[in-house]
């Protein structure tokens, strides 16, 4: 089983420039977009149509965060969201998204269509199920409120899953695809039309000039725009708070061969533990992706058993011949279900985009079809829905105050020694965890040589304690899901910087 994305490792693409060094690095662009994901492509290629000139910088390589590890559903239907909206934000509101869902898939479709992107796009239902008598009632609220919005829901107990449901709300013609060959559709259509894309760039500080552009800083070279797009999951450092404006959350995936033809429906279990489930093309009609097991991101101190719970699972449900990959991805969920799309506070010269709640080639498919109108300096229907400015009603509110009331104490525990910190000794070949190293508490991690590699304990982005995964190798934050590699490098922001690492004067153990 090879622990990596299904997408990424079965997608080829040609490496793009790097932003280089001296004069020649400082561009001067009508549009800089900050990530090469779905928001950070769309986007940029919407844009680069209207007549701006657009250059986009990526940390890694295009599609390397999370729309390379998603599930690669593109739907409206949400799980149980829209009775919910309806509830929470009014009818009209929750129509405007509910035609900005619909809007999404079709624009995905007329792209692919458009530029004959060879994504192995496929039609199909999209379930939200229930196993359980109890829950029926919300499965009937959500599949009324959805067809009431205009969606094309329907109510139903039938299903070609292997096992029974109690009910399900079915939303007909939705979008499964290969994630990452779409977006290689994107790249190559964007520097076709006159676009720059410039990987392993990544930017560490956004400011605003006096003469109203923005100033972007890279290790590499400084790039000067009119307007810019933050299209990077999260907004970097402590641009417009988001930071204490979502959750972070993670979840995991497998790529799954059966010896009987898969399931050809999209579904999501919406009992406890989720599970989600779709199609896989590439070895044929066996094929098939299986995620759940969400939780906040560094709350978790057993991953491997996440990977090993869904497994389980999936070799109860089907007839598992083999699995061939794996993989875990990371999103943000906001207090009142909504995205933040626009502009943030204090600011008519950045936009963002974040918060999508693992729903983001649809969402972020729609985010990209907002800011480009908003480059424009056109309206977008959709706008007040995603107002990036809001602060929220009442329930919202309450629940922020609560989500950064636990981030504080996570904070005020990271400035404390941990008394289980251990002998660095102690720590087996591709092992890490906390570490004591003369009474002062580090991040240690030994690799399969045996080498020991330590780091500073506490996230470079406020100074939250980390906690270690052992399944994906990582050092992960949950008071913000700034995530880090064995050797301090960032994987995730928030955090704009790698984290500190002390040197520990310790013999190599062969």
């Amino acid at each position: 089983m090879e622990r990596s994305s299904v997408w990424l490792a079965t997608a080829e693409r040609p490496r793009l420039a790097t932003l280089m060094t001296g004069p020649q690095a400082d561009h001067a662009v009508d549009v800089a977009v900050v990530g090469g994901g779905i928001v950070g492509l769309t986007t940029a290629l919407l844009a680069q149509r209207r007549g701006l000139r657009v250059t986009v910088l990526e940390a890694a390589t295009v599609g390397a965060g999370t729309t390379g590890y998603s599930t690669g559903k593109v739907t409206a239907q949400h799980g149980l969201i829209y009775a919910d909206l309806v509830q929470r934000h009014g009818e009209a509101k929750a129509r405007q998204y509910a035609e900005a869902m619909r809007a999404g898939v079709e624009q995905v479709a007329d792209l692919v269509s458009e530029l004959k992107i060879s994504c192995d796009l496929t039609r199909a239902p999209a379930l939200a199920y229930t196993q359980l008598p109890e829950q029926r009632s919300r499965i009937e609220d959500e599949a009324r409120a959805a067809a009431r919005l205009g969606l094309p829901a329907r109510l139903t107990d039938s299903t070609d899953l292997p096992f029974d449901v109690e009910a399900a709300v079915a939303f007909d013609d939705q979008i499964h695809f290969h994630p990452s060959r779409y977006l290689a559709g994107l790249a190559d259509a964007f520097i076709a039309a006159g676009g720059e894309i410039f990987e392993d760039t990544r930017v560490t500080a956004i400011d605003e000039q006096r003469d109203r552009t923005v100033e972007l800083t890279t290790p590499t070279g400084t790039v000067v725009a009119k307007q810019v797009v933050v299209a990077s999951l999260l907004p970097p450092g402590l641009l417009g708070g988001y930071f204490a404006r979502t959750r972070p959350s993670r979840s995991y995936g497998l790529a799954v061969r059966l010896r009987d033809p898969a399931p050809t429906s999209m579904a999501i279990r919406v009992d406890t533990p989720g599970r989600s489930t779709r199609p896989w093309l590439d070895p044929g009609p066996n094929g098939l992706i299986v995620v759940g097991n969400g939780h906040e991101t560094g709350a978790e101190p057993e991953t491997e058993a996440m990977y090993a719970d869904l497994e389980g699972w999936a070799r109860t449900t089907f007839d598992v011949e083999a699995i061939d990959y794996r993989w875990s991805s990371q999103d943000y969920f906001t207090p009142d279900r909504l995205p933040y799309v626009g502009y943030p506070p204090t600011s008519d010269a950045i936009l963002v985009a974040t918060g999508f709640q693992k729903w983001g080639l649809n969402i972020g498919t729609v985010a990209a079809m907002v800011l480009a109108d908003l480059l424009a300096r056109k309206d977008n229907p959709w706008l007040p829905v995603f107002d990036a400015s809001r602060i929220g009603d009442v329930r919202s509110v309450g629940k922020l105050i609560k989500d950064n009331l636990k981030v504080g104490q996570e904070l005020i525990a990271g400035r404390r020694h941990d008394p289980d910190a251990r002998p660095a000794s102690e720590l087996r070949p591709g092992e890490g965890g906390l570490v004591d190293i003369d009474g002062h508490t580090v991040g240690g991690y030994r690799d399969p040589a045996g080498v020991l590699h330590t780091v500073s304990a506490r996230c470079s982005h406020l100074g939250c304690p980390l906690h270690w995964n052992q399944a994906e190798t990582s050092w992960d934050c949950t008071c913000h899901g700034s995530r880090f590699s064995p050797d301090g490098s960032i994987l995730d922001g928030p955090a704009v910087g790698p984290l500190a690492r002390p040197e520990v004067n310790e013999p190599d153990l062969g």
